[in-house]
Order: C-alpha cells, then structure tokens, then sequence
C-alpha cells in the first residue's frame, strides 16, 4: 500500500477506460484475466455463469475513486470505503466481505485488479474470515475529477426516484447500493454546464425516438410530447422509461465522454420493438467516448451489435464491440471466451438456445 497516498489524485482532462480485469478466486470464478474494449462489450451466457458479477467487481472498484467520491486521507479510510462498496453492491451474508472467496479448490483469500488504459492498476484482495478489511495496492496514478461510472440495474429507477435516496439512508431497504448510486444521480440537477456537440446530438435523436422531451419537477420526471402534455413515468413503458433515464443522464452532465457504463440486462421488461432504439442509443454513447459494459440474455441484443461489427457500413465509425461468453464444460467448470463477432463464438447459450428451439420445431413440423 506504500504508494496510496500519493496515488489517487486529481488530474484534470484524463479518462479512464478499464483494460484488463484479472480474477483469482473470486465467487465463481477460479481464475481468469480478460482483456476488454475500450468501446463496447457484450456479455453472455446461462444463468449462474457470473455475467453480472463481473460488473458489480468492476464497479465495486472503480465506483470509490470516481467523480464525487471523498478524496483518500489515510490509508485505513481508503479500504473502508472499498469494504463498504463490496458490502452495499454484494451484499454478502452479515456483510461479511470473506463469503465472497471462492469455496472451490480450498482457497482461502481473493485477489483482483483492473489495469486501467494508461496502464495505472488497482488490485484488492482480502481472505475468506475477513469481515470488514481489504488489501490494497495501486501502481499510477488514478484520476478522480472526470471520471464517473454508472451503473443501471435490471430494474428501471427513473420512476421510482422521488424519496428512494431518503429512504435508503435511513431504513433497512433490500436493494443492492447500485440502486441508490443511480437514484442521486438521477437527483441531479441539470447541469449548468453548456452541453457539447456530440451530447445535443444524441439527446435530439432520443428525443425524436421518444417524440418529446424530459423534464423533471421535485423530483419526479415526466414526457412532455408537444400537443398531447406531459406523462408522468408510470405510464410510460419500460422501454421508454430506460431511454428517459438515459437521456436525464446525459442532460445533468453524469454521463458524458468520460463515463465506464455497467448495463445489467437493458431488454428487461422491454417490448422487443425498444432494443433497437436502446442499441442505438449506446452506440451513440459509445462513439462520444463511454466505455460500455453490458449483460444480456436477450438474441435481438445480441445481434443488434453483431450486426454493427459484421457490416462496417451500420457503423462507420468503426467501433470495437467484443462478445463475451461464459460457459459451464461438461464437468460443470466455468469457462470463457471472447471474441470479435458472434459467429466466432464456439459456446452462445443465446444462439444455442435459438438453434435447439427451430429443431424442436422441425420436428413437429415433419415428424421427426
């Protein structure tokens, strides 16, 4: 830990795109090292295979030395807040941070990392009886004043933000802490700040998928469509409520160039019509400079993106779009593998899935 004090610091201008993340011992995963685009990445794979756990590590990690954290003062409140973030986006038994080692193989104690794009590296490991105590080690330094990381659970929060903070400050509430970042997020104001060409850009194409705009009134948000009024949250579809909360995102200044997006599962509750439109929007995202982490269940998201890396000309800019596919072996051993298209996968439960669903109905078809 010799490096901490003087390694978290301001440092005006830089982003920050996560690299590499590297696990040992971690809940399900024994040991594995994956290297991510620094645009978009695709996540798949059966229930159970750990897809969401590698957002919740990503952002366990990255979430306390973003924007708007308290700056580091002393060693043991640095691990403290990194404790307490593992407590809040796990939410392990008793809070007791040790039930996250992997009970496989005998081991005894986790250890992790991310290597960020100029090359900084955060590693953190604890062991198995530990409670509330974490190791850290940073090499680099790591910027804190422009970097935020968001991230959106299945669950859409835009219309239920209204007291959500309040309430899960002050009582018991059983959601995980990714629900209570994202609601004073969306508490926001908007920014005073002009936006920047490329966010008017994108907030003008959600607002002509949507045909109107969001405004927000104490704390609550509604639809304002030109001619008809405004429509409050609850009555919009999932769909359009996801939209709304990335566009009110945007609008504040907490998604910008400069934002890590972890997206568990964007087609939950959504009409299979709004995966396009929430394709496109994080494509736009992607293009302003927002690394973009997503798991998905879903074949129209799936190849949405496919598309976009298969035929270059959906997607002039070129985008680096990775797919990753976890897997149980036939001894149940959790594997992965990445690759550049989906074609290229040798293991997709989605397309598996896709394919094992027409043959059934062949058979019904010709009696086979």
């Amino acid at each position: 830990m010799g490096k901490h004090n003087h390694a978290f610091m301001n440092s005006r201008g830089a982003s920050m795109k996560v690299k590499t993340l590297k696990l040992k011992n971690f809940m399900l995963f024994e040991e594995m090292e994956i290297d991510w685009s620094e645009n978009i990445n695709i996540i798949c794979g059966e229930n159970s295979t750990g897809k969401t756990t590698l957002l919740k590590v990503m952002y366990s990690m990255l979430k306390p030395i973003s924007k708007g954290s308290l700056k580091p003062t002393t060693k043991e409140i640095s691990e403290q807040r990194f404790v307490e973030k593992l407590q809040g986006v796990f939410r392990p038994d008793e809070m007791k941070i040790g039930r996250l080692v992997s009970r496989k193989s005998g081991s005894s104690r986790t250890d992790y990392s991310v290597v960020l794009d100029k090359g900084q590296k955060l590693s953190i490991g604890f062991g198995n009886r530990r409670e509330n105590h974490v190791d850290i080690e940073l090499e680099g330094t790591i910027p804190l004043d422009n970097v935020d990381v968001i991230y959106i659970p299945t669950k859409e929060m835009i219309s239920t933000t209204e007291h959500f903070a309040t309430l899960y400050e002050e009582y018991h509430i059983d959601f995980e802490e990714m629900y209570y970042d994202l609601a004073k997020l969306l508490d926001r104001p908007l920014s005073k700040t002009a936006n920047t060409e490329e966010q008017n850009e994108i907030l003008k194409n959600f607002e002509e998928i949507m045909k109107g705009r969001i405004v927000q009134k104490d704390n609550k948000f509604f639809l304002n469509v030109k001619g008809e009024g405004e429509f409050e949250m609850g009555l919009l579809s999932d769909g359009y409520r996801k939209l709304s909360m990335i566009v009110y995102l945007i609008s504040s200044g907490s998604l910008n160039k400069d934002t890590v997006l972890f997206w568990d599962e964007p087609e939950t509750n959504m009409n299979p019509k709004m995966v396009r439109p929430i394709v496109q929007a994080m494509v736009a995202l992607a293009k302003m400079g927002v690394q973009i982490f997503v798991t998905t269940h879903d074949y129209f998201v799936q190849q949405e993106f496919n598309m976009l890396k298969v035929y270059p000309e959906l997607c002039p800019d070129n985008l680096d779009i990775r797919f990753l596919s976890l897997y149980r072996d036939e001894s149940q051993e959790l594997k992965w593998e990445m690759e550049g298209t989906v074609s290229d996968l040798k293991n997709n439960a989605i397309m598996q899935e896709f394919d094992a669903m027409y043959d059934r109905e062949q058979r019904v078809i010709y009696g086979n």
